[in-house]
């Protein structure tokens, strides 16, 4: 009788995960596959490695009685749960748009909290997959102060553990401050919305038309407003970027990142990059070449590559070791900072330096952008903030001056001054207040002005000055660079000084936390 009671007992809780396991509709779960959109367990199979996750509350129901919620499906609406990529631990939350349409409620959030509290106390990272319609309305207040509870947690994780937001569908409203406050967010073109408020809304307060996608589409807030990291296609190829991007980041603040074993020769040789930069030094050049020429195997994950072009950032691996890399980018703007690529690289550094990650910066940089927009829209302030991330980086750090290196934008970008550990330049660099041109007119403007030829005595000054400043061996001659070196030189310089910096270790004041200008 025992046995038959027992075997009843475990053929009920079958049936309630089978329920669970399926808790949207028929209906639902067509729509979500008409829209180009995987179901929220589809993206778990995708994402983590085949028969590694084990989930957490699959039979957490709400208890919204009061509400008008008569349904009660299991999961309420999100899986959670946990799981390895390559091999390594994970935790994951996935939004489920075929229940309540992904609103969240007090039970959601309960289980999300639940999540990041074990991911903090683990030592491990947190993936959300976004697809859902921000607070359930029917459960009022309960569900904004739900959200509440999971933006504390992003904070408390902030620096600790690694946070990715993967948006896979609508996420509007309160819902948005979460990925806003996490590492990464990643999107994919044409299924993935972010705003504050909808077009309707747009429309009514301020009259502007403004599409869906304009309005809060991939492209949008890949390329204007600095909002997703990365971009994707599809689903699937957005995932494996996800997995991808784990590879470069340590399971948290205390640990490393896994270091790959790479056939490409540390001690290579760069004969190309002898050649790469144009005879002009007022012509363009691709820093990402430069950058390709010097890591494991060409390898370059960029950071927002559609976002702030005058300054490139992203993940790659010298000598197998994850690497941070910063460039100015002479094809856009000449490479000049800006607001937008000042606060770009400022996150970046700051990112790299929270998990241990080595920062390599190469320089070719005429200065900041002029103009009233850029003294407007802050430009001090945002400039800043690049220079105080720098400044408070604690990670091995290693400037290559590959050409221009101006005025204060010089100082900003890794110099030794403020803190660099090794600071490289090639023969062709120029470190100068500015360049020879505005020089020349502030220095000799007087002479200038009395001169018989006056355009013949510009090129003659121009000329010696560019001799005479325009070169590393002044700054070599006061220390401010450590070496000039041969350009095909610049892999090999990297891999022994990141070698020799691995075991480098600073210690910080004590202070409850520095004030970044924000």
């Amino acid at each position: 009788m025992a046995a038959d009671s027992i075997a009843d007992k475990i053929t009920e809780l079958e049936q309630r995960k089978e329920q669970a396991r399926s808790a949207g509709s028929p209906r639902a779960i067509e729509r979500q596959h008409e829209k180009g959109k995987l179901l929220a367990r589809e993206r778990l199979e995708l994402l983590l490695d085949p028969g590694s996750f084990h989930e957490l509350d699959l039979l957490a129901r709400h208890r919204a009685h009061a509400a008008g919620l008569e349904e009660r499906p299991y999961t309420d609406g999100v899986v959670t749960g946990w799981g390895t990529i390559d091999d390594r631990k994970v935790f994951v939350y996935s939004q489920d748009f075929t229940v309540f349409g992904g609103a969240l409620g007090e039970v959601f959030a309960e289980k999300i909290h639940k999540l990041m509290d074990l991911a903090l106390k683990t030592g491990a990272p947190v993936i959300g997959l976004n697809d859902g319609a921000g607070a359930r309305i029917q459960e009022g207040v309960v569900s904004l102060a739900s959200y509440g509870g999971i933006f504390w947690r992003n904070v408390q994780s902030s620096g600790v553990i690694p946070q990715i937001s993967v948006v896979l569908g609508p996420c509007a409203g309160g819902a948005v401050y979460s990925p806003a406050m996490t590492d990464f967010i990643f999107m994919v073109r044409e299924t993935s919305h972010m705003f504050i408020t909808g077009p309707d809304v747009v429309k009514t307060v301020t009259g502007e038309d403004v599409t869906l996608e304009e309005l809060g589409g991939a492209a949008s807030h890949a390329s204007k407003s600095g909002v997703a990291t990365f971009v994707a296609a599809d689903e699937k190829s957005c995932l494996a970027d996800v997995r991808y991007l784990l590879g470069f980041l340590p399971q948290n603040n205390l640990g490393e990142a896994p270091r790959v074993e790479s056939e490409d020769d540390p001690l290579r040789s760069c004969e190309s990059l002898r050649t790469i930069l144009p005879v002009s030094s007022n012509l363009p050049y691709d820093m990402k070449k430069v950058i390709a020429e010097v890591v494991d195997n060409g390898d370059f994950f960029e950071y927002f590559p559609n976002w702030a072009k005058s300054i490139v950032c992203g993940f790659s691996r010298i000598d197998g070791h994850s690497v941070g890399i910063v460039g100015n980018q002479p094809m856009v703007l000449a490479g000049v900072l800006d607001i937008e690529s000042s606060e770009k690289a400022a996150r970046f550094v700051r990112t790299c330096d929270a998990f241990n990650i080595p920062i390599v910066t190469f320089v070719d940089v005429p200065g900041f952008l002029p103009g009233v927009d850029q003294e407007y829209g802050g430009i001090i302030r945002h400039g800043a903030k690049l220079l105080y991330a720098y400044c408070e980086a604690t990670v091995p750090r290693i400037q290559v001056i590959t050409r221009k290196a101006y005025g204060g934008a010089y100082v900003v970008m890794n110099s030794k001054s403020i803190g660099a550990d090794l600071a490289y330049a090639w023969p062709s660099a120029e470190l100068a207040v500015m360049g020879p041109q505005g020089a020349v007119e502030i220095v000799y403007r007087r002479e200038l002005q009395q001169a018989a030829d006056p355009a013949a005595r510009r090129a003659q000054l121009v000329a010696e000055y560019t001799e005479k400043y325009a070169n590393p061996y002044l700054a070599a001659e006061r220390g401010f660079v450590d070496d000039v070196i041969d350009p095909a030189e610049t892999r090999i310089k990297l891999v022994e000084g990141l070698r020799v910096l691995r075991t480098k270790h600073d210690e910080v004041p004590q202070r409850k936390h520095g004030n970044i200008p924000l």
